[in-house]
């Protein structure tokens, strides 16, 4: 166990109390790390965001069980609090409860608190440990920022003085998904102003914004390509016309065209699709350039053995929003090659598949419950932080906010459709993240999670429905202060006829949030009996139409912040046959089952060994669920669909993309 973890929990000695309260203004507690420790030493976290929803489950699933001299869910609670001030906190609460003050200022104290504050949670544990060993006096702030780019970053800006130099470090930096906080990134581009050499590079947003680099290096790569004669266009995308790639990247400097490598591989950067012979350009540059199928399919298996590799350094929730993206990718070039070839890599492509969703099995069984608890930093982690996330944007200054919600919406088909409007509409850019589904990944479940901006406990009386969300949407807005007419919800989006009426809705001069269901993705998928294939080709045929690059543009026009998202993925499953049950389950769904009663639940899995259970503290304590083994449905024996409501990766891990207009002079 690391020395954070060590100092952590050393403030929550076992047996003390039974309900504690933790006052935690920077959410140090929530971290997935410190409250897998917490819950080894019986110890259970509920934030406490609302008093009402709070005393609910703290009666009915804490208190009532210890009064009675049962265990409980867990043997002690942690109100965790979001502030110092306890002094709000209802009375029996402060009387009966043990208290614990935890604070980044106090942790680090020799390190200047804003700074330290603004990292992400991921970086505490290796920051503590440097503070521990190298941190010998009080530190101001430029300082503190030179300390955590050393020790935290492997980052010194006064040593970079040389073009190979800075590219090495933000190609390292981006690759492994590490994007410096603002305040360091400024830091960085401040030390180097002075150079010369990087005289108009946008030095902090490269640092600080991970799709500013890669759109930088492939508009540059394509350049690159263009100067030795080869002329073409990328993999999914047209030639980037308009763009002016004002920026020249060192591609063949050892240092750069290793990770340059790797970046093509793993489908970060796009290869260039070009005609006749390659005679002009080196052996290392042919990982960015298709010159036929052959090399496409190639590439993609060159990704599946990268991916199978990689598995084992995944570890936290982060590293499996990683492997995801790599993981679509990697799917979507896998169906844009020709079906013999396809066909080949087959096997290889579902043995990789099942690894992975054996591994986020396990994953999910021990650390899937901390996940409802953990803040959004560059992105919410579960869907119903999303709303709290947009609300935050607001207060940050983006005034109106449109939530889009692909309904069904795999990684791989975003990539696809990504790609698409990369051809279609090059002047629109993304940053592109995940978050995590709730289980079960069905619509009523994940979507009106979405909505409201509750975990499923919570709206327990309509989790059988989507009716709600409209209600549910404007009463979360409403909480944050907006009027019922500055907030819209929208559903059935599917096509160009509707967004007439969509336009007219948008038009209200008050309006300030707009939710929007788009639910093609979903029916076509339903309707794919020949596989995620045939899929992608009616996603390829939809988005043709123009339809999402002429919603994207009618949110911008309307002045909109836009973000998207899905409640769940989707996967190919056979069928194992149905479930032999007397009594009909209260929900049916091709990869899941749901029981009021736990005897039916224990009745069915008797007679239906190909399934498992798996409790989840955020659902309603009478919604047991029964999922379908591997990649097996709940339908007629042996046949073919593309399915959700389990748990895989392509199932339970979602895009969460920012859409916005940039410049076409990079």
């Amino acid at each position: 166990m690391s020395l954070w973890i060590e100092r952590i929990l050393k403030e929550f000695p076992a047996e003390l109390s039974r309900l504690w309260i933790a006052a935690d203004p920077d959410n140090v507690l929530l971290d997935e790390r410190v409250l897998a420790g917490l819950r080894d030493r019986g110890f259970e976290v509920l934030p406490f965001l609302d008093a009402v929803v709070f005393r609910a489950e703290y009666e009915q699933r804490y208190r009532q069980a210890w009064d009675q001299g049962q265990e409980g869910p867990a043997k002690s609670l942690v109100l965790h609090l979001r502030s110092i001030n306890t002094s709000d906190l209802p009375w029996d609460y402060l009387k009966q409860a043990r208290r614990v003050s935890l604070s980044l200022a106090n942790l680090f104290s020799k390190l200047n608190y804003p700074v330290v504050r603004a990292l992400g949670a991921e970086y505490h544990e290796a920051l503590f440990a440097a503070h521990t060993k190298h941190a010998s006096q009080m530190l101001g702030g430029d300082a503190t920022k030179e300390f955590v780019l050393t020790h935290i970053f492997k980052i010194s800006p006064h040593l970079i003085s040389r073009s190979e130099e800075l590219w090495n470090v933000l190609l390292k930096l981006h690759y492994r998904d590490a994007s410096l906080p603002t305040v360091l990134a400024d830091h960085v581009a401040k030390v180097l102003d002075d150079n010369p050499e990087f005289s108009g590079l946008p030095i902090s947003e490269l640092f600080s914004s991970r799709s500013t680099l890669l759109r930088t290096v492939q508009v540059a790569w394509f350049r690159y390509l263009k100067k030795r004669g080869l002329s073409g266009t990328r993999i999914g995308e047209s030639e980037a016309r308009g763009l002016v790639a004002k920026v020249e990247v060192p591609f063949e400097h050892p240092d750069v065209r290793v990770i340059v490598d790797s970046m093509f591989l793993d489908g970060l950067l796009h290869p260039l699709a070009v005609q006749g012979i390659l005679a002009h350009i080196p052996e290392w540059a042919k990982a960015g350039v298709v010159q036929d199928p052959l090399w496409l399919r190639n590439l993609v298996e060159e990704g599946v053995k990268g991916i199978h590799q990689s598995l084992g350094s995944v570890e936290t929730h982060r590293d499996w929003s990683n492997l995801s993206r790599r993981l679509g990718e990697l799917i979507a070039r896998f169906h844009t090659l020709d079906s013999t070839r396809a066909e080949g890599l087959k096997g290889s492509i579902a043995t990789l598949q099942n690894t992975v969703d054996d591994r986020l099995l396990a994953w999910v069984k021990k650390h899937y419950g901390d996940l409802p608890s953990l803040p959004a930093a560059k992105a919410p982690v579960m869907v119903h932080r999303i709303p709290h996330f947009l609300s935050m944007r607001r207060n940050a200054g983006e005034s109106k906010i449109a939530l889009l919600v692909f309904d069904g919406l795999a990684i791989d088909q975003w990539v696809q459709i990504r790609e698409s409007l990369a051809k279609r509409a090059p002047h629109l850019g993304f940053e592109e993240n995940t978050c995590f589904a709730w289980l079960p990944t069905i619509t009523s479940v994940s979507r009106q999670a979405i909505f409201s901006g509750l975990r499923p406990r919570e709206f327990a009386s309509s989790i059988e429905s989507t009716s709600s969300e409209p209600t549910q949407w404007s009463r979360f807005w409403q909480n944050e202060g907006l009027k019922a007419n500055e907030v819209l919800y929208r559903k059935s989006i599917q096509n160009n006829a509707d967004l007439q009426n969509l336009d007219t809705a948008l038009s209200a001069p008050q309006l300030k949030v707009a939710g929007i269901v788009v639910d093609t993705v979903d029916g076509i998928v339903h309707s794919a009996f020949l596989g995620k294939r045939s899929a992608s080709k009616l996603i390829e045929d939809w988005t043709d139409t123009g339809f999402v690059e002429k919603l994207f543009q009618l949110l911008i026009d309307k002045g909109f912040n836009i973000y998207l998202t899905a409640d769940h993925g989707n996967v190919e499953a056979t069928g194992q046959g149905r479930p032999n049950q007397g009594i009909a389950a209260e929900m049916r769904s091709e990869r899941v089952r749901t029981y009021r009663v736990k005897e039916t639940l224990e009745q069915v899995t008797a007679s239906n060994p190909n399934t498992y259970h798996f409790d989840i503290a955020g659902l309603p304590a009478d919604f047991i669920t029964l999922y379908a083994a591997g990649r097996t449905a709940f339908i007629q024996l042996g046949v073919q669909a593309v399915v959700h409501g389990g748990i895989s990766v392509e199932e339970l891990i979602v895009p969460f993309v920012k859409v916005m207009e940039v410049s076409e002079t990079v």
